[in-house]
């Protein structure tokens, strides 16, 4: 039976309890928030269930953590801040995955997003736990920096990439190209490590490929109120394109994000509703049935691990505009599936939004095109297979050997 465990005890230093052989695999993930664990990850973890794993599942504390019980799965709660800014909170959280670790005694832990990444493949080595997979969906805002001389911060997350994710049996997974160069050529991973997984997959029968609607051509982007997903350039777009005599809407679907500090503010959202330039619908949890009621979808984000409301937008056969930089021109294929911009330009997202407003045949052509890459490349089904045989052959690598040894650090 599942359940929701507030805190793991951290014994009386004898070490952790002895697991027979009997007993069933057992699968740590590690996410910082329980509705992106849901939103993200809930297949593979389903899956894995259902393929005889004991899935446990730790996260700060969020609402959503009764939604993964009911799912059968165990759930942890970790102290866990969103600002990173108190040294003290960061410690409590290492510690708090350590002492986890060694209580639980999880076969192998599957880190997802920065701070779950870069803290909890320290506390696996320190542990000793026998298998580590890290999923890197971005590197953060200190990579979306223009360089110039020494970077103390980028230098010292770097140097924090390193210790993460130099366990000894490890993977390493990208959903783009650009994140995998930069730690290869840091160091910070080793070749045999790396996986490329495009995202998280996308159910390809929830999310069908249906007509366009009748009426005025609807824009929308579904993300959250973040500056560095471009929600200001696509508020300046829609400005731009509002003299327009189709009526063309702009929709911003999306909640904010008080915890980040890219975060549109209350005041900013509400002179944008006043303003009436974009229709501000909130979070949507039917976004398949958002896309159904649009004709564009549009991302001028920064950079992105691999966006996964691109890939949704793909498989429901929209077509897409969003920016030439890392993780969103991977979602897309130029030209054939969508059109790329430049970052930070709001006058070329508006010009390319408006080129497929006013050419429906090429919105179809883009779609149909889009429908077949999901199909193609981002099917949940491939994407779950990939980790459940990337679980076992991290497994098969440990074996019966160095099982809680801690440390494995050099």
């Amino acid at each position: 039976m599942a359940r929701s465990d507030q805190a793991l005890d951290a014994g009386t230093g004898s070490g952790p309890a002895t697991r027979s052989a009997s007993d069933a695999r057992r699968l740590l993930y590690v996410v910082n928030n329980p509705a992106f664990f849901l939103s993200h990850r809930l297949p593979i973890a389903l899956a894995a269930r259902d393929a005889g794993y004991e899935v446990h599942v730790a996260t700060m504390a969020g609402a959503a953590s009764a939604d993964i019980v009911s799912h059968g799965l165990h759930h942890h709660e970790i102290p866990m801040s969103r600002s990173g800014k108190n040294p003290l909170q960061e410690c409590a959280t290492l510690f708090a995955l350590w002492r986890l670790y060694r209580s639980l005694r999880p076969d192998v832990v599957h880190a997802v997003t920065i701070k779950p990444v870069l803290y909890g493949g320290i506390a696996a080595r320190l542990a000793g736990v026998p298998s580590y997979v890290a999923a890197v969906s971005g590197l953060g805002f200190i990579f979306m920096r223009k360089r110039g001389g020494f970077d103390f911060l980028r230098w010292a997350a770097l140097l924090l990439y390193r210790l993460a994710l130099g366990h000894r049996n490890s993977r390493v997974i990208f959903q783009n190209t650009s994140d995998r160069d930069v730690l290869l050529e840091a160091g910070a991973v080793r070749q045999q490590q790396v996986e490329l997984i495009r995202g998280s997959g996308v159910d390809l029968d929830h999310f069908a490929a249906l007509p366009e609607p009748e009426g005025p051509v609807v824009a929308v982007m579904v993300a959250r109120l973040l500056a560095d997903k471009g929600v200001r350039e696509f508020v300046e777009a829609a400005r731009m394109a509002s003299g327009r005599a189709d009526r063309m809407r702009w929709m911003l679907a999306g909640s904010m994000d008080s915890g980040n500090p890219a975060s549109i503010s209350d005041q900013e959202l509400q002179r944008w509703r006043d303003e009436g330039v974009v229709d501000y619908v909130g979070e949507q949890s039917d976004v398949a049935g958002l896309y159904a009621r649009s004709h564009i979808a549009v991302l001028p984000s920064y950079r992105e691990g691999l966006p996964k409301s691109l890939i949704e937008a793909a498989a429901c056969g929209r077509a897409v505009v969003t920016t030439d930089v890392p993780g969103c021109r991977d979602a897309i294929e130029a030209g054939q599936t969508g059109l790329l911009v430049p970052p930070h330009d709001a006058a070329a997202l508006a010009s390319a939004v408006q080129r497929l407003a006013d050419d429906a045949a090429l919105r179809k052509q883009f779609g149909e095109e889009g429908r077949r890459l999901a199909e193609r490349a981002f099917d949940v089904r491939q994407v779950v297979q990939r980790h459940l045989d990337l679980y076992d052959t991290l497994i098969a690598a440990a074996g019966a050997t160095r099982k809680f040894e801690p440390s494995d650090l050099d």
